[in-house]
């Protein structure tokens, strides 16, 4: 049985724990006594209660964040209940900040607040092998700021099991320059890189495990010229089919070594997460984010234009000071730079960022639970968030899943606000009980079939061809005869969809070269 167990509550089976994965090779000579536990939300914590104890440890280590803390927090409860003497250490953005405030900190014996890589090691050390000379550790430990190239990468702990089936996790920097208010980034230091040849060494031990899907977490990859290029030349020079590389980019920097790099990819190897978050420069001052509109837009449409990489780009509803009118703007905007997903957020209050010192000025008003949304603000009131909140979930259904690439920009054309004419047909939607989720792909295609043609009047001619190649393109069931030509056959379109090497979503939507759908040519 292990001493020391670390236990995870992962959002998802398909995401792994990397900080957890982290403390666990850190541990020196401790190691051989520790074990890794995963669960995921939606398991009961009883049920996880049940299994920890189990294993009868005597330490539990247990990563906090915003999306695990209310099951987390009953797991402790229960923990404290049923076994009072286990010690409970508790790490996380989440309890990183604002602990006297908090029923889970309450509840454990130790927080250890920042970078718990080493630190955890040493708290366990105490506890194990206590030292009557020694003071007794506190409750929260602030842990110091670790020298990456001490630490041990911990990339040898992902299983077969994870390599085959889930997303792994990388990282090759660690902090971020940008000072943006509503991130937990604001608050770190800057950015420190891990030994680039380590690193390396250890992604190609990755690949010759079969892992194909990585994810870098650096938040800033492309800030450093010198080691994203090699960090991508890297996989350029091992690609094989199937190979899926995620990274998150400063939008505005993207100088022409790197994009000559990018560019010999092939269509579909890459995925960039673009942080936009707002287009409004009042607001943008405000939260003190940084970001030059022209390099942003022109490294955007030569990445369309020029490179088969899938884009993802973030806005959020309800920054201080945003209204629905600039807000609208800027998704507009970001429609006409064709990213193949526009994810929409609502501003969460994150324990610990500075966004909270504009609250008495604009009236921010923030749900008292995880995730801490954003309820109402000077601007915005409390139904026209509701109003974006639906927006967001509908868009990810009909914008970003790649379903419909070809017929939802009939929306909105020939010159018509793709916010405004989506917003409408999201509170149509709402208004006819449509759910947010669960909407099956072929209920999808008849909402917007009767919207385009029954709503809005278009002819059936313009309408059903495009929604044919769409359906055609993305949907492995059978055509339905209303989506057929008039003959009742189907049009030359067969059932089923052929699979990129990628992930089947991103493979939905346009390639290397293809234009922003923001004005398609109506067939006549």
């Amino acid at each position: 049985m292990p001493r020391i167990l670390l236990a995870a509550l992962n959002a998802r089976y398909l995401h792994a724990a990397f900080g957890l994965r982290y403390l666990m090779a850190n541990l020196g000579e401790l190691r051989p006594e520790a074990a890794l536990a995963e669960f995921d939300i939606q398991q009961r914590p009883l049920e996880m209660a049940e299994a920890i104890l189990a294993r009868r440890p005597e330490i539990l280590g247990l990563g906090i964040y915003i999306w695990n803390v209310g099951p987390a927090t009953e797991l402790v409860a229960l923990l404290r209940r049923i076994h009072p003497d286990l010690r409970i250490i508790l790490g996380g953005p989440e309890v990183s900040h604002e602990t006297d405030e908090q029923e889970i900190v309450r509840l454990a014996d130790h927080v250890i607040t920042g970078e718990a890589d080493l630190a955890f090691a040493a708290l366990c050390r105490q506890l194990l092998h206590p030292d009557p000379s020694v003071t007794a550790p506190p409750r929260i430990i602030a842990a110091g700021v670790p020298e990456l190239a001490g630490l041990t990468l911990p990339y040898d702990l992902y299983s077969e099991e994870d390599a085959a089936h889930r997303v792994i996790y990388v990282e090759a920097s660690r902090g971020c320059p940008f000072t943006c208010e509503f991130c937990l980034s604001s608050l770190d230091i800057p950015v420190r890189a891990f030994p680039l040849d380590a690193f390396l060494a250890s992604m190609q031990g990755l690949l010759d495990r079969g892992v194909t899907r990585f994810k870098f977490v650096d938040r800033t990859f492309n800030l450093h010229l010198p080691t994203s290029s090699a960090i991508l030349e890297f996989f350029l020079e091992r690609w094989r089919p199937g190979l899926f590389v995620h990274f998150e980019m400063v939008p505005d920097r993207l100088p022409e070594p790197l994009r000559e790099i990018i560019a010999r990819f092939p269509d579909g190897a890459l995925q960039f997460e673009i942080g936009i978050q707002t287009l409004n420069p009042e607001v943008e001052e405000r939260i003190r984010r940084r970001q030059n509109h022209a390099r942003l837009e022109d490294n955007l449409r030569w990445l369309r234009r020029h490179s088969g990489v899938h884009l993802h780009a973030d806005l959020i509803a309800g920054l201080p000071g945003e209204s629905l009118d600039s807000f609208a703007e800027g998704f507009d905007r970001l429609v006409s730079l064709g990213p193949q997903e526009i994810q929409v957020g609502l501003l969460k209050r994150l324990r610990g960022t500075p966004i909270g010192r504009h609250d008495k000025a604009f009236a921010m008003r923030y749900g008292p639970m995880p995730p801490y949304e954003v309820l109402q603000t000077l601007d915005l009131e409390f139904g026209t968030l509701a109003r974006l909140r639906r927006f967001s979930r509908f868009w990810d259904l009909f914008g970003n899943s790649g379903l419909f690439t070809e017929s939802l920009p009939l929306l909105w054309h020939p010159d018509g606000s793709p916010f405004r004419t989506f917003l409408d047909f999201s509170d149509a939607l709402h208004d006819g009980g449509v759910r947010t989720h669960g909407v099956a792909p072929l209920r999808q295609y008849e909402l917007l079939w009767n919207r385009l043609t029954g709503v809005l009047g278009l002819a059936e001619s313009t309408v059903r061809p495009r929604l044919q190649s769409d359906f055609r393109r993305a949907c492995r069931h059978e055509m339905p005869a209303w989506l057929r030509d008039d003959d009742g056959k189907p049009g030359g379109i067969a059932s089923g969809t052929a699979r990129a090497p990628g992930l089947r979503r991103q493979a939905r939507h346009g390639s290397r070269g293809t234009a922003p759908p923001t004005a398609p040519q109506l067939r006549p």
